[in-house]
């Protein structure tokens, strides 16, 4: 559960860091099996226009390893407690920034596409990030603009020519003025890191063009009574199965894990 000034931090801030809530184990796991899906030939791997993987969409509902993640008490506990209620996956994805090709991600809020694509009432979902590799400051790091989150739903663009992945961005102007109010943080850290962050909170990722890849998972959880209403969106990318996500036990993972470390021995 969080503490009071961790959820103190998530309302004024629109973002909280957890460094190291996953294990090295755990997060071994994670990273292996992602990598096995990026070489898979499926419509859920979304590649940059290089051919580099850029996103793996819906991995729970095909590895095991990332299904547990996507019942993992430490991903479900803090979000039930944000929004006062139980939450269900309406996206699952492992993005990636390939080392030396990983491609940009414009700056954008994702509740502007849950709304627009997806037909989400109000913005009471969020993405979760799991560090599969480390998050330096030189290979593409997530920025985040403080505070942002409190100005709504901001005026966007569809912007389906920059990359390989389809994005309702924010125009230079706003962003510039919102970076004035607020500034940019980029977390950084090791393998296991969680970051929370609100819906509504502007964010972005330059390209990476060092030898040091960069893979995220995101978990997008919502409140299951904000369940999306008209989606346009393939059932892999928005899910419509809107039932509460029972946690398992904290354990889970890590038995796993060590299953997968036995076999490989």
């Amino acid at each position: 559960m969080l503490a009071e000034h961790q959820v103190r931090q998530y309302h004024e801030e629109g973002y909280l860091f957890l460094p190291e809530t996953f294990t090295a184990e755990e997060v071994a796991v994670l990273r292996s099996e992602a990598e096995a899906i990026y070489r898979q030939q499926r419509p859920e791997v979304w590649r940059e226009k290089s051919g580099a993987p850029r996103t793996a969409f819906a991995a729970h509902t095909y590895n095991e390893a990332h299904a547990l993640l996507a019942h993992h008490p430490r991903m479900i506990r803090p979000i039930e407690q944000l929004f006062g209620e139980q939450v269900y996956m309406h996206q699952y994805k492992i993005n990636a920034k390939a080392s030396f090709t990983g491609d940009v991600w414009q700056w954008h809020q994702d509740y502007g596409t849950w709304a627009r694509d997806d037909g989400m009432p109000e913005p009471r979902a969020m993405n979760i990030a799991v560090f599969l590799d480390e998050v330096m400051p030189i290979n593409g790091p997530l920025m985040l603009v403080p505070r942002s989150h409190t100005q709504g739903v901001l005026t966007a663009e569809h912007d389906i020519s920059t990359t390989s992945y389809p994005l309702w961005t924010l125009d230079e102007d706003m962003v510039t003025k919102l970076v004035e109010q607020g500034g940019i943080v980029a977390p950084t850290g090791a393998p296991g890191g969680l970051l929370l962050f609100h819906g509504n909170l502007v964010h972005g990722s330059a390209g990476n063009i060092t030898p040091y890849p960069r893979k995220i998972v995101y978990l997008t959880l919502n409140a299951v009574s904000n369940a999306i209403r008209k989606p346009t969106r393939p059932e892999w990318i928005a899910h419509t199965d809107f039932t509460p996500i029972v946690a398992t036990d904290e354990a889970a993972l890590t038995r796993y894990a060590q299953r997968f470390r036995q076999a490989a021995e």
